[in-house]
């Protein structure tokens, strides 16, 4: 069943596989070790993946009903960045799709999309301008690829980009697994003076074929708090700190040592990381009223 999983799957995390086996993550981790020393999959930050440098990506309906809690707080997160009358373009992807369904609450947005599943979740809101770019439609992710989608996106200009991948590196920043949608993406935050990237911790670690955002462009990270167990999903998001990259982990319970209470605006419990000083010249900066900054420098040159 587990090795069915990764195989349908590409990559899935500890905590996802014990509750579709409906056992313990200690009877899955010694599982996975097993399968691990047959060279039937390698293990990675809290889960496990295919053998082999990269992952690839799996279907929609599997990624749709993978790490949904963590979906859904980094799209509640996400949303409350999100201000009356801005323009933004939103990227294809499972995460986004959820965060669509947010922004239907706020009033004179104008949202840029190559994915069907975010004009779809907006459809019917009737204070919400979409604009659909051009393209084939790619329909593994009900998105719109190819020269088409690029073109129309062209002396576009929006204040943020949201955007997911298949996988988020330090070295090499977010990834997907498919060279058109990631030639879109490109162009999607090319439009954009930030860049906020939506991953869940599953894919902190994870390294697929072809970049879309350098770790150097992205502006903010929205990620959940990686199991105990994740080491090398933690040790990314040091990684990604040192290089500058503002984080907000959400779905993490409140330290004993924290002075930030909780959010009261929503659900999802959000605190800073304790991280290593960045190893770039800049300053700490005080909490912003929607998220918290594990590490906020001065502003870097694009």
């Amino acid at each position: 069943m587990i090795l069915e999983m990764v195989r349908a799957n590409g990559a899935v995390s500890l905590r996802e596989l014990a509750r579709v086996v409906q056992t313990s993550e200690v009877t899955v981790r010694r599982d996975v070790r097993a399968l691990e020393a047959e060279g039937l999959l390698d293990r990675r930050h809290g889960g496990a993946v295919l053998p082999g440098g990269f992952t690839r990506e799996s279907g929609f309906p599997q990624r749709a009903m993978a790490a949904t809690a963590e979906k859904t707080a980094i799209a509640e997160h996400a949303a409350s960045l999100v201000r009356e009358g801005e323009a933004i373009v939103v990227g294809a992807g499972t995460t986004t799709q959820e965060l669509a369904r947010r922004l239907a609450r706020v009033p004179g947005l104008t949202v840029v999309t190559n994915s069907l599943l975010v004009a779809q979740a907006l459809a019917h809101a009737n204070r919400v301008e979409v604009v659909m770019t051009g393209g084939t439609l790619r329909g593994s992710n009900y998105a719109l690829v190819g020269s088409g989608a690029e073109q129309s996106l062209l002396g576009l200009r929006v204040s943020r980009a949201f955007l997911s991948g298949s996988g988020l590196t330090a070295d090499r920043g977010l990834s997907t697994s498919n060279m058109l949608a990631a030639s879109v993406d490109r162009a999607l935050l090319r439009a954009a003076a930030e860049v906020v990237v939506l991953a869940d911790h599953t894919k902190l670690g994870a390294d697929t074929a072809f970049q879309t955002v350098p770790t150097d462009l992205i502006t903010q990270l929205i990620t959940d708090q990686p199991p105990p167990e994740a080491e090398k999903a933690g040790a990314e998001l040091e990684a990604l700190a040192d290089q500058g990259v503002r984080i907000s982990v959400v779905g993490a319970p409140p330290t004993p040592s924290a002075k930030q209470p909780a959010d009261r605006g929503g659900d999802a419990v959000r605190r800073d990381l304790s991280l290593p000083a960045p190893r770039a010249t800049g300053h700490l900066s005080g909490t912003p009223p929607m998220g918290q900054r594990v590490s906020d420098l001065a502003p870097r040159r694009r």
